[in-house]
């Protein structure tokens, strides 16, 4: 099979396709042949050396979401049969022609979307779904603020929280992508190049918030949530040490939380799965659905890596093996 390896630690160059030799199927397992693979922040990390992929799974393929086709099934398999198109989570090796895919990971493609588009759902949508909904509790009626909502995460955030009910603030660092955000749905929206975020959204009613940023966002973000307001964690790019106040923590009874999800083991994943099916899936096509911003093929991962950390990208970029 073909597949886009890590050779060495280091900028988009590093990542060229080899051939690999097919992976074994084991019991529980499918054989998935990929016809899209979603790309993710976390994939720039791992290439720089900063986000290793958990023991067990291939350590030089990045790729954290594909859909395809099954071409076999392990022998107690009984969800599924070759030939299903399905989209799945998985913990890497998905910029790759092939993989295998414990058969509970497996989703059915959403009726309506082409698989380039369920390629880009898992690794967003399960995010969204673990922190938004289950950990900070976004209720319908409520607000929630999310920082880069023009990316894949936030592109997700608020099409979701929209769907379910709620009020989205968002961030966003040009006009272009501004109005992407409004027309997602976004309730307000800040550019962060020529406004303080902090200052706009002072005097608004702030439930959730989902920072991705870290560093200096955290204590803006304690004096922008409300009472009993829920802080989460996915990320902290600009840094993982903060100072807190713990009186106005206690004074706002704020929640605070976090989470990653990659290491997580099976049973919690297969979880999030099932829930996921039940309540986001009816959504997609209708109240939901992932915004495509490039379809590349596998050969430009770099160019896909490039796009991304140059801070353009609307939306989701996809590799087409």
């Amino acid at each position: 099979m073909k597949a886009v390896v890590i050779t060495s630690f280091g900028d988009e160059k590093v990542l060229q396709v080899k051939e690999r030799s097919l992976p074994d199927v084991q019991e529980t397992e499918v054989l998935l042949e990929v016809k899209a693979a979603g790309v993710n922040r976390p994939d720039i990390f791992q290439r720089k050396g900063n986000y290793p992929a958990p023991d067990g799974v291939v350590q030089d393929i990045p790729g954290l979401e594909v859909a395809g086709i099954i071409s076999s099934v392990g022998r107690k398999v009984t969800e599924w049969k070759e030939g299903d198109a399905v989209c799945c989570l998985v913990a890497g090796g998905g910029y790759a022609s092939h993989i295998v895919v414990d058969q509970d990971m497996c989703l059915p493609v959403p009726e309506g979307l082409n698989l380039a588009e369920a390629a880009a759902l898992p690794e967003t949508v399960f995010t969204v779904w673990d922190n938004v909904f289950r950990r900070g509790a976004l209720a319908a009626g409520e607000t929630l603020l999310v920082y880069g909502g023009a990316g894949g995460i936030g592109s997700t955030a608020i099409q979701l929280a929209k769907a379910f009910g709620a009020n989205v603030y968002t961030t966003v660092g040009s006009d272009q992508k501004e109005a992407f955000c409004k027309e997602l749905g976004a309730d307000a929206v800040a550019n962060y190049k020529r406004e303080d975020f902090s200052e706009v959204f002072r005097n608004k009613e702030i439930n959730v918030v989902l920072d991705s940023i870290g560093g200096g966002y955290f204590e803006k973000n304690i004096e922008l949530l409300s009472p009993d307001g829920r802080l989460i964690y996915i990320n902290a790019v600009e840094g993982a040490h903060v100072k807190l106040n713990l009186m106005k923590l206690m004074r706002k009874r704020i929640t605070v939380t976090g989470s990653t999800l990659r290491a997580r083991d099976l049973a919690f994943k297969v979880q999030l799965a099932r829930e996921i099916q039940t309540y986001v899936w009816p959504l997609i096509g209708t109240r939901f659905r992932p915004r495509i911003y490039k379809e590349l093929p596998l050969a430009d991962a770099p160019e896909a890596h490039r796009l991304m950390e140059g801070g353009e990208v609307m939306g989701k970029i996809v590799l087409i093996p």
